[in-house]
């Protein structure tokens, strides 16, 4: 597809912000995943905003921002084959992230701050 307005999609929030449509999102959706201006859904439609923009998957429903020039900025859903693909591309992508994470040894508990206070550190 190389546009969105020939899909079947279904307006759920219209002429809002980016905030607004973050916070729609997160709260109308079972999952939620957050990617960076300019990430590509359905193979070539980039998706623009500010940052952090969510995306949100609802069953086999896929929930995301849709801003179109002069008219504004508006949350869809796409429930079908390619919404299906896309929410487990999105899955994918997350866990590499995981694991990639973990590979550098960055586990959970390396993050966490060391239990020496800091006057024991002065000690030594």
């Amino acid at each position: 597809m190389s546009c969105i307005e020939q899909m079947k999609y279904e307006i759920l929030l219209d002429k809002t912000t980016y905030k607004a449509a973050r916070e729609y999102i997160e709260k109308n959706s079972d999952e939620v995943y957050y990617v960076s201006p300019g990430y590509k859904i359905f193979k070539d439609y980039h998706i623009i905003g500010v940052p952090p923009i969510a995306l949100g998957a609802k069953g086999n429903a896929l929930i995301f921002t849709y801003t179109k020039p002069c008219y504004g900025t508006f949350v869809l859903t796409i429930d079908n084959e390619d919404s299906t693909k896309e929410i487990n591309r999105v899955r994918e992508i997350e866990n590499e992230k995981v694991i990639a994470s973990l590979k550098k040894g960055k586990t959970p508990e390396s993050s966490k701050a060391s239990s020496t206070n800091y006057q024991d550190m002065w000690k030594k």
